[in-house]
Order: C-alpha cells, then structure tokens, then sequence
C-alpha cells in the first residue's frame, strides 16, 4: 500500500479531474489524497471516484477540500467514463445535445429566446428522447432559477435526460447556487460525453 497526495489547487477545470484520473491509474493500491481549493473541483473529484466505484471522503482544512480515495483489492481501475452520466456508448442512435448559448440561433435575441422555448418544448413531443443535454458558457442559464425553459428540462430530467451544466460557466455567471435542474459538471466529462455519442452542437 502507498499514500499519493496530488494537490490540484489552483487548476482550472478539468486538471483536477485529469490529475485524479492518472493518479488512480497509475497506483496499484494505497490512499490517494486530492486537494482541491473549490467547489465545483470537488464535486467533480469525487463523482469521478464514484463512477469509478472508488469510494472518497471529504474534510475541508482551511477553505481547501482533501478528497481521500482508497484504492486496492476489490476496487476497479479507473476507466474512461463520463464522471456524472450512467455510461454513454459510441452507440450512434444516443443523441446528446451540446448547448453553448441561451438563445438559438444568430440574430435577435428575442427571437432566439422564443425559439429555445419552442426547441425544448418540442423535445418533450420528440422520440427517442436525447440521452444528455450539456450547457456551456451562456447556455447554462437555461438550467438556473428563472429560465423560461426551466418546467421542460425538468421534465426531461425526469424521464431520464441526463442534464449537465458546465461548473466553470456556472462560477463565471456567478448562478451556480441558482443551478435548478440536473447537476454540475467538468469539461472532462463533457469531452467523454460528446466523443462516445451522436452530438449536436446548438
């Protein structure tokens, strides 16, 4: 057994998730200690563990987060799956959509506001439903307090959308305790997301 610490203070995102990823590849059994100086940087830490069927404590020392994960017998090596979504194959029928505004279309905002209500009430009429929707910079706004499309993606949640918005842009629009519908997310998971299914960029 080895003890790895890895501080990730100061990374952006996703380094702290990659750093975690390598480090649970490359040790064969021991404790691995994360140290993260933010939010969203543990949350994503520790749901990479939890996909990985590494269990992870948590103790905040001093405004910093020390994710401990044991690895040993028992325990599987990580693998390249999105941290937060059940496992989304190279299955070309999964459809995942990639959201990177809050409007749709180039143009008059206000047109592109009514158009994203009109998109994302028609995705509830469509079939198959998409298997993730993934908000990015502006788009992440759809997903907080407020949004006219805040009733349809919660509908969609229920049924089994998976619904990811980017921590980053959460932090950056500063709205990210206003998050009202599914959970926050990395740019690694985004990138496993978007590589393993048929994506379309919005």
């Amino acid at each position: 057994m080895s003890d790895k610490v890895v501080d990730c203070r100061g990374l952006v995102c996703p380094q702290p998730v990659i750093q975690t990823k390598k480090t649970i590849e490359t040790t064969e059994a021991g404790r691995i200690t994360i140290i993260v100086d933010n939010d969203v940087a543990k949350i994503n830490v520790v749901k990479f563990a939890a996909a990985n069927g590494l269990g992870a404590a948590v103790e905040e020392k001093s405004g910093d987060y020390y994710i401990t994960i044991i690895k040993g017998k028992g325990t599987r090596a990580a693998t390249p799956v999105a941290a937060t979504t059940a496992s989304i194959g190279p299955d070309a029928t999964r459809q995942v959509y990639l959201i990177t505004q809050n409007t749709l279309g180039h143009g008059a905002p206000e047109l592109g506001a009514v158009l994203m209500k009109a998109f994302m009430t028609t995705m509830l009429e469509t079939k198959p439903q998409p298997e993730a929707l993934l908000f990015i910079n502006s788009g992440i706004r759809l997903t907080v307090e407020g949004s006219p499309v805040l009733e349809q993606l919660k509908t969609l949640a229920e049924r089994g959308v998976t619904v990811l918005s980017c921590g980053t842009c959460l932090d950056y629009y500063q709205v990210k305790a206003d998050l009202a519908v599914g959970e926050v997310t990395n740019m690694y998971t985004i990138i496993e997301t978007i590589a393993n299914a048929k994506t379309v960029t919005l």
